[in-house]
């Protein structure tokens, strides 16, 4: 009898396996390939993109905006492969791969909606996938890649040059048209090496104190670093408090406004980052206000500054240039810099409160006289 079901099972066994149903993620040591269905990080059941269920779905506790996409993130180990903690940081074994799906809800007719950032698989019928980047972990360090899904969401293809994708995002004020942006490698390099200017890749998110939260609030693990461990990816599940966020409602509004700058500012803004000639360090290291802007006169913001005086001014947010650089959408004035086309309201609504909270004031600028 049981060999009479094998028999019937098998030939559908083995068609699901061709069609990539029970394929293991693959890992490749030199050559990028040109699709992503190449990694097998995740399968398609006809409507759904579903990670695999060999990767581990993860978020970290303090997400980054990017023009109001969702993010699915997974995390994949190789077979008898371990994180380890040197100096503080994950150390992920060679033959790692993290994996960041960017996506919209869509609307009936189609136009992109705001995400809630909580999905753990995307349906086609409700979902646009607009790109895939991945970090993998090689033996020369972590590689960073962008995979840009077609029309027919049937497929992304590596796009070494980066990508533009014309949009419209509808929100409760209203439908938003901007170009979404994809990075190219020297871009993603801009976020991910901290260390300027010859400092390796490394992941941003998927860091022990953003890990030591919940992937969402009815996440199954109360850390996704137990998680790991559970999956025996981690020699050991350190102890970690989470990361603050900057959508925690309940944190004061100085833990929130800390949080919002170190995880969007803080990979340029940190004593050994990109901008450390603009002296001000937002990675949750300064050591006094003026390194966090207060009453900080710009070193090389250019035209960028909107002609203010002060990084922040207690008290007025309307004359800080923080606040100013986040409001623009210029090329040449914004911040970041990189990884956005949309002012993101939220997190200015934010640190406009928090400036406005500050109690002091700047000196006003002495001012030259002519002889006339």
């Amino acid at each position: 009898m049981i060999r009479s079901v094998l028999r019937v099972l098998a030939p559908a066994i083995l068609s699901a396996c061709l069609l990539g149903a029970c394929a293991e993620p693959r890992f490749f040591e030199q050559d990028n390939p040109q699709r992503l269905s190449d990694w097998n990080l995740f399968r398609d059941d006809g409507s759904r993109f579903i990670p695999r269920e060999q990767t581990l779905v993860f978020a970290p506790a303090n997400p980054l905006f990017t023009d109001y996409a969702g993010k699915l993130r997974t995390m994949w180990l190789p077979a008898g492969g371990q994180a380890s903690m040197r100096g503080g940081e994950l150390e992920f074994p060679a033959g790692s791969i993290l994996s960041k799906t960017f996506y919209y809800p869509t609307g009936a007719d189609g136009v992109l909606l705001e995400s809630i950032d909580h999905e753990n698989e995307l349906d086609r019928q409700r979902h646009r996938m607009i790109e895939t980047r991945l970090l993998v972990r090689r033996d020369d360090g972590w590689h960073a890649m962008a995979y840009v899904w077609n029309d027919d969401q049937t497929e992304a293809f590596l796009r070494v040059a980066g990508a533009s994708v014309p949009a419209s995002l509808q929100r409760s004020s209203g439908t938003e048209d901007f170009v979404y942006f994809v990075p190219n490698e020297n871009q993603c390099a801009g976020c991910h090496v901290t260390v300027h200017p010859d400092g390796p890749l490394h992941p941003l998110g998927a860091v022990p104190e953003q890990l030591a939260a919940a992937a969402n609030p009815d996440g199954a693990h109360p850390s996704q670093l137990q998680a790991m461990r559970e999956r025996d990816w981690l020699e050991a599940a350190p102890v970690r408090t989470a990361a603050a966020s900057w959508q925690d409602s309940r944190a004061d509004l100085d833990t929130r406004a800390l949080a919002y700058m170190n995880i969007h500012c803080g990979h340029c803004h940190n004593p050994d980052g990109a901008a450390d000639t603009s002296a001000l360090v937002l990675d949750g290291r300064h050591r006094n206000p003026v390194e966090l802007g207060v009453c900080k006169t710009p070193v090389a913001a250019g035209g960028g500054a909107g002609d203010l005086l002060y990084s922040i001014h207690p008290g007025a947010p309307e004359r800080s240039i923080l606040l100013y650089r986040m409001e623009s959408s210029e090329p040449d004035e914004m911040m970041p810099e990189l990884g956005r086309s949309l002012a993101h309201e939220e997190g200015i609504a934010l640190i406009h409160d928090w400036i406005a909270a500050m109690e002091g004031d700047c000196p006003e600028p002495v001012r030259a006289f002519g002889n006339g």
